[in-house]
């Protein structure tokens, strides 16, 4: 019988807490298996990293902060994208030195951090994607790539940046474009439901795993008491990043403040502040951020952006969605969920009062939706999870006999 030698696991991320948070489960498990965890990561993010009880290698960044305003990303898909090659020239001769003469057995990486797969292949070990969303499918270069990359790639600041990022890989000793290096690692695990990935039939699954949810225990971001008067509770979350929308909680606020039976709690993040909101009635809680998990596990429905975090413990606690999505993977989360028959898809421009509360009754008093809910429910709870990750990455390490 073979088993894991103990290891030295690398794991590459950005500061953003929607690609931190979905592979901290992972990184605890394989810690507590015996290995040696890394985690390379700017400071923001330092404390939570070693709750782990991984090591944090820290890099200086050139992204927006999770504290900044959500401006800072820029309205073009240009100004979405290349911040990320930016940082990764940036960050790569800072995680070079960091890890001279300390190089790992495996890197793991989030999709966004480009200089984990150079490093990698620098120092000729296995790398492992560790996807928080949606991956690509046969067939998505030309569906969805191409069409969404061909203005850019006919503008000259489009031109300057895939020229930039390829000469950037060559000089580094990859010889795969773009498109490629970018959107098809060699290996996959899916932090996703199933459930939630476009035309799942049509993806290689010889390259990409769906592990689904590693939600892990959030004991330590508190509870919820449910109001002993509230005989339904609905949450509304914006996620952490895309929350500047005073206008949008106000509408909330009119949609179920007052409404008889309802009790409403309201995260608005850290860019808007209570006073913004108006008048607040007695059955509506107003908080910059909450235990969402905890607050799911005992509502009856969820106003949500659709990030890809959010979409899935949605869908873990069975809880009939509205999708109000805000940016970057979030409308295509938002018809997959409506797709799936367990939400409705609303653009915030249309989420007026009346169409929340309107959407929210009908949602929650429909049986079929309830149904749709508990069978993928159920299928979730057959992928895995945070041990099939652990198992898979061990089975990546080198044994011993």
């Amino acid at each position: 019988m073979t088993t894991p030698q103990r290891a030295h696991v690398a794991m590459f991320s950005i500061a953003a807490h929607g690609h931190v948070n979905p592979s901290l489960e992972v990184i605890r498990e394989l810690v507590a298996r015996g290995h040696r965890v890394t985690y390379a990561i700017p400071h923001i993010f330092e404390e939570k990293v070693a709750e782990t009880g991984a090591e944090p290698v820290l890099y200086t960044t050139t992204l927006p902060s999770p504290d900044d305003d959500p401006e800072a990303w820029g309205t073009t898909l240009i100004d979405n994208i290349e911040p990320f090659f930016k940082d990764a020239v940036n960050a790569l001769p800072q995680l070079a030195k960091a890890y001279e003469g300390d190089e790992p057995d495996l890197v793991l990486h989030d999709i966004t951090s480009y200089p984990a797969r150079i490093l990698a292949r620098r120092w000729g070990v296995p790398e492992i994607s560790l996807s928080p969303n949606l991956v690509a499918w046969e067939g998505s270069q030309e569906e969805v790539s191409e069409p969404l990359h061909r203005d850019l790639k006919a503008s000259e600041r489009g031109q300057a940046y895939f020229a930039n990022f390829e000469a950037w890989l060559q000089e580094n000793g990859i010889t795969q474009g773009h498109d490629a290096f970018v959107g098809r690692p060699p290996r996959s695990l899916v932090l996703i439901p199933k459930a939630l990935q476009p035309n799942a039939d049509r993806v290689d699954e010889s390259v990409y795993t769906f592990v689904g949810a590693c939600q892990g225990d959030r004991s330590a971001q508190g509870d919820w008491r449910r109001p002993a008067e509230a005989e339904k509770v609905v949450l509304v979350s914006l996620g952490s990043s895309f929350t500047k929308q005073p206008a949008f909680y106000r509408e909330c606020i009119e949609a179920f403040g007052d409404l008889p039976g309802w009790h409403l709690v309201l995260q608005i993040g850290q860019h808007v502040d209570a006073s913004e909101l108006g008048e607040v009635p007695a059955n509506v809680e107003v908080h910059h951020w909450v235990p969402q998990l905890a607050i799911l596990k005992k509502a009856d429905a969820f106003i949500t952006h659709a990030g890809a975090g959010g979409s899935q413990e949605g869908l873990a606690t069975a809880t009939p969605m509205v999708a109000v999505p805000q940016a970057v993977d979030q409308p295509g989360n938002a018809d997959m969920l409506q797709g799936l028959g367990v939400a409705r898809h609303i653009p915030t421009e249309e989420a007026t009062a009346e169409m929340l509360r309107r959407t929210v009754l009908e949602l929650v008093e429909d049986p079929e939706v309830a149904r749709r809910l508990r069978a993928i429910q159920e299928q979730m709870a057959t992928e895995g999870g945070t041990q099939r990750a652990a198992d898979l990455i061990d089975s990546a390490l080198p044994t011993r006999s």
